[in-house]
């Protein structure tokens, strides 16, 4: 295919320029989202274990349900039901209340004693997911959600053109460079390879992300623009109505209501019942999940549910929607990677990483282009930019796989320590990210990315270290049965980042030596 050379110069420059001012947040995106893959097997590792009493059989939630809400009336606004209380939500009978003062709330869960006593203890679920969960939303800013949303939906847009341009630039090349991977002494050339093969054969994901992701930073502009362009009454939420209940009904059991939701919904994996006094009478909702549906959540999916009747309204689930509710559920799903278990969560895994790979490359790129080549004795002095950008990238990048690793490894031991998880957990990603960048600043982007993959290995160790610790109840940490999955996982990512610190060296050290990839560390003088 034939593409007049202006043409294609003017498609590299968008490419390129585009990847340098959003690749290093697209790096965190891409990192965080693909570990947030596993969210809820992380925050079940996470969260520390219960002071409640093992949780009663579902035939005695009534029970419970009406021992909890004779204590605490509050309660009756909103309880839940858990069908399978698990490491992370060990209460079968949970609630919150609203914070005073504060537009928050606070979750409790309730169990009975050994005599037969209402327990009950403010949840401890742990906040480490939702972290690495707001680094891949937030593309890594610490800013507020008003500030880091538009920001990343820009970045997402920047993203996508940045896709098409890179198409277009490869269009003229791309029967001989498919498949090539030339791996020798030209570098770049080994880089470029790399890159395009990354960016080609994982484009389907990247449009799905890039796209998705525009329309979640925007959605309430796009809700605006509907209300202008074709709703003229405004978009009506909440408009379902359900019937009262017939005069002197009464609430289903719970174990009823599971068997009358398992005959309505067989497949559908009921994980518990919520429940709301709204004008005299209870309103309530089944959650759960199909695994051979998508879903428009992560990890569940949720509908009325009438608790007088056990009556499921299942417009709200996968597999049940209109054509219109389809295709929006299909749109969340194909970002989420909720859909086919965990067979295509670890397919998303792989190619989040493999994306955090393609902005670290195309970044290589840019350095290795503009490297000014030794012609003579003298090694010359390469250009500030590339210098800049070599150091940002190693420390952006880094800094992150260590800092989010840092924090997990923190996870066992700061409950017993502090009463603030969720902000020593930030501080510490961000503490351990900010000395990353600084580090590769210090030392250069070569021996900078040799240390800190040192360090990142380091601090992925931890993490099953302190399960380790935990078995032992060494100062306050602690280890789930079952959590071993995270554990181990870390642990195989030791050697694979052990082995890039190497590979890492040995291009610093036999690599050329006109490159800032060379083992030195002082910072070039000459401008940019």
């Amino acid at each position: 295919m034939k593409i007049g050379s202006d043409i294609i110069k003017v498609y590299k420059d968008v490419h390129i320029w585009i990847g340098i001012v959003s690749g290093l947040m697209l790096f965190i995106a891409f990192y965080a989202g693909s570990i947030t893959m596993f969210e809820k097997p992380l925050e079940r590792w996470a969260t520390p274990p219960s002071t409640l009493a093992a949780a009663p059989s579902l035939q005695q939630a009534d029970a419970l349900v009406e021992a909890v809400l004779a204590e605490h009336p509050k309660a009756a606004a909103r309880y839940f039901i858990s069908v399978k209380p698990g490491a992370d939500q060990p209460a079968r009978v949970y609630w919150q209340e609203r914070t005073q003062g504060r537009r928050q709330f606070k979750e409790f869960g309730a169990s009975f004693d050994q005599h037969g006593k209402l327990q009950v203890e403010q949840t401890r679920k742990a906040p480490v997911a939702q972290l690495v969960d707001t680094l891949h939303q937030w593309v890594g800013l610490p800013f507020a959600d008003a500030i880091s949303r538009p920001i990343m939906g820009a970045v997402a847009l920047a993203y996508a053109v940045a896709l098409i341009s890179g198409l277009i630039v490869l269009l003229p090349t791309l029967t001989k460079d498919m498949f090539a991977l030339r791996i020798g002494k030209n570098i770049k050339r080994m880089w470029l390879d790399a890159h395009n093969a990354l960016g080609l054969f994982s484009l389907p994901f990247h449009l799905v992300i890039a796209l998705t992701s525009v329309v979640f930073a925007f959605h309430d502009q796009f809700y605006d623009a509907q209300d202008a362009a074709v709703y003229p009454q405004g978009i009506q939420w909440g408009g379902e109505q359900h019937d009262a209940p017939p005069v002197g009904a009464t609430v289903l059991p719970a174990t009823e209501l599971l068997r009358r939701v398992q005959v309505q919904l067989p497949g559908f994996e009921v994980y518990g019942f919520g429940f709301q006094q709204k004008e005299g009478h209870v309103e309530a909702t089944v959650t759960g999940l199909d695994i051979r549906h998508g879903t428009r959540a992560r990890t569940y999916a949720s509908t009325h549910l009438d608790p007088y009747s056990g009556h499921v309204d299942p417009h709200d689930l996968p597999g049940h929607m209109d054509g219109w509710n389809g295709s929006v559920n299909a749109f969340f799903a194909l970002h989420f990677g909720s859909f086919g278990g965990n067979p295509v969560r670890w397919l998303y895994l792989l190619m989040g990483l493999a994306g955090a790979a393609l902005f670290y490359t195309g970044n290589l790129l840019w350095v290795e282009s503009r490297r000014r080549k030794r012609k003579g004795p003298e090694t010359p002095a390469q250009k500030r930019s590339g210098w800049v950008l070599g150091c940002l990238t190693v420390g952006v990048s880094m800094g992150c796989v260590a800092g989010i690793s840092a924090t997990l490894a923190a996870t066992k031991w700061l409950p017993a320590l502090v009463v603030d998880l969720k902000a020593w957990h930030t501080g510490i990603y961000y503490a351990v990210f900010v000395a990353a960048i600084a580090w590769a600043f210090l030392r250069g982007a070569s021996r900078g990315a040799v240390e800190l993959l040192w360090a990142s290995a380091l601090f992925t160790l931890a993490i099953p270290l302190s399960s380790l610790a935990g078995l032992g109840g060494m100062g306050g940490a602690w280890s789930h049965a079952g959590s071993w999955p995270v554990d181990v996982t870390a642990l195989l990512s030791v050697p694979v980042m052990l082995y890039i610190a190497r590979r890492t060296r040995l291009r610093m050290q036999h690599g050329h030596t006109d490159s800032i990839w060379a083992q030195r560390t002082a910072a070039p003088v000459t401008a940019a």
